[in-house]
């Protein structure tokens, strides 16, 4: 990274809400809203999308944290805007503040930290380990 962006450089992403952003619980009473882990997903690349114009090519980034307060709901349709703002940054790690709102409200607040890694030393990282022969599905007691 030759050049960093400076603290409160700031980025959106917007994007609708469609059938694949809604929870999968959804039913005749339960409403289609946005789902938490995609209004994540949508963050986390507003706030890589901050730094990613500074990336040298053998450069990515990862997520460390994320803590949000998924505050309201976005119905199937919504148009929801996110917001990501660098609050502070050592080295290759900064933190952002994050946002989003839709046509009515503020649906979320959180924070957010991403750090800068060298593509080859993460491959070579995961090299020792290798993936499970079978898929590991979730169980729910």
């Amino acid at each position: 990274m030759n050049r960093r962006p400076r603290t409160g450089k700031s980025g959106h992403l917007e994007f609708r809400v469609t059938e694949q952003h809604i929870i999968d619980f959804a039913d005749e009473v339960m409403p289609e809203i946005l789902s938490t882990p995609w209004l994540i997903w949508f963050l986390e690349h507003t706030a890589r999308g901050v730094v990613l114009p500074y990336l040298e090519e053998d450069e990515s980034t990862v997520g460390a944290v994320v803590e949000v307060k998924h505050q309201a709901p976005s119905p199937l349709g919504a148009l929801v805007t996110c917001h990501a703002k660098i609050i502070y940054q050592d080295r290759n790690m900064f933190s952002f503040d994050l946002r989003a709102t839709d046509e009515h409200e503020i649906i979320c607040r959180g924070t957010h930290k991403l750090r800068v890694n060298r593509k080859a030393r993460l491959a070579s990282a995961l090299l020792p380990n290798s993936p499970p022969s079978t898929p590991i599905s979730p169980r729910f007691a």
